[in-house]
């Protein structure tokens, strides 16, 4: 017997799909989940990324993406700075950005076609 998940007031339904979309569905979510798979580690990292995301929108987004328990923010001593790493809830994700790249490539004009490799880099959850 499945156990229903209380609903909470961000939440406009159970649906699945959109209980996801309201974690990711918006502009930046996936773009910045994407540079996290893919390896970045460090908050100018992610905003050397080719699509500019703003630095207000790229810290709010870090931690909407934390608060939800798809990435950790890690101190690494000595450095003062934090590094971000993808937890398995995160590393979860990859199929799903993989198979939207696969979506983009048949069905959207001038797209790049992911090099062998994307996003399977051996990135180990951060526990």
């Amino acid at each position: 017997m499945q156990v229903m998940a209380e609903q909470t007031p961000s939440r406009r339904s159970e649906c699945p799909i959109a209980c996801s979309l309201d974690i990711l569905g918006d502009k930046w979510t996936l773009v910045v989940l994407r540079d996290l798979l893919d390896g970045k580690t460090r908050f100018s990292e992610f905003e050397r990324s080719p699509e500019g995301i703003p630095t207000n929108i790229l810290t709010d987004r870090l931690r909407r993406l934390e608060a939800t328990g798809l990435l950790k923010r890690v101190h690494r001593p000595p450095s003062t700075r934090f590094e971000y790493r993808p937890t398995q809830k995160g590393l979860d994700l990859r199929a799903v950005l993989l198979d939207l790249a696969a979506w983009g490539n048949r069905h959207l004009d001038d797209t790049w076609t992911p090099p062998s490799g994307y996003l399977t880099r051996t990135t180990q959850a951060d526990q």
